[in-house]
């Protein structure tokens, strides 16, 4: 018999959304519109466990959704025994961050969403506190239960929830695990994932019916599978590009 234990841990993190987050979620929402309304871009990094993915070029979502990653790689080989003297600095990692938002096109005037669960790692900290000094509003997913319980691995102190202008708390537990099973010693089942989709569609709903509202007519991908799909999206991304919206 499948168990609805799961099915139950969703509904329980719906109900908390509509009952503690909707105030976030809507001042999230008039940022990005505003943002779109003045020539800003909507940014989504990394929300956690590639989720972030679900919003990018989907069918009815927007296309004024971009996407912000970054990578860094280089290759110099050395003998084993000289692995200690060339060990990277301890930074680096909040370097490459900063490099990426330096050197990218991000501008005074875009939002940036972007994730952590515990709230606790470095790089979306970093990633964060980089984009508010170059004038970019911040939306992060995070869980503040989680976020309570754990200490900061960034060299601030600070974690997720003190560098975003809005929070989104995905309702999360600690450990994010979410299902107890008679016998076992941990909790299996995530339940930020879900959480996390269901916060963003909330939110982008309201930033279209927002832009609606000002009669800017926002683009809304079509399925590709629909009959005419390919021929409509290929008309949508041209609008995009075109408009910015």
């Amino acid at each position: 018999m499948v168990s609805l234990e799961y099915p139950n841990v969703v509904r329980r993190i719906v109900d908390h959304l509509e009952s503690s987050q909707m105030g976030s979620i809507q001042k999230a929402a008039d940022i990005i519109a505003d943002a779109i309304s003045c020539g800003g871009i909507a940014y989504c990094s990394e929300i956690g466990h590639a989720n972030q993915h679900d919003f990018l070029n989907r069918a009815g979502g927007l296309a004024a959704v971009q996407a912000f990653s970054y990578s860094f790689a280089s290759n110099a080989a050395h003998p084993t025994c000289q692995t200690d003297s060339r060990k990277p600095g301890d930074d680096q990692d909040l370097e490459i961050v900063r490099f990426a938002v330096d050197h990218s096109p991000l501008k005074d005037g875009d939002v940036m969403l972007l994730g952590s669960v515990s709230g606790k790692n470095r790089a979306p900290v970093e990633l964060a506190m980089a984009c508010r000094e170059k004038g970019l509003k911040v939306v992060g997913f995070t869980s503040l239960t989680y976020t309570a319980q754990v200490e900061s691995l960034h060299p601030s102190g600070k974690k997720l929830c003190d560098v975003c202008d809005v929070v989104i708390d995905n309702g999360a537990p600690y450990g994010d695990a979410s299902v107890a099973i008679d016998g076992w010693d941990r909790n299996c089942c995530p339940i930020s994932g879900a959480s996390c989709i269901i916060a963003g569609w909330m939110l982008w709903e309201s930033v279209i019916r927002l832009l609606n509202e000002r009669g800017q007519d926002p683009t809304v991908f079509m399925s590709v599978n629909r009959a005419g799909g390919m021929e409509q999206y290929q008309k949508d991304v041209a609008s995009y590009n075109e408009r910015g919206f």
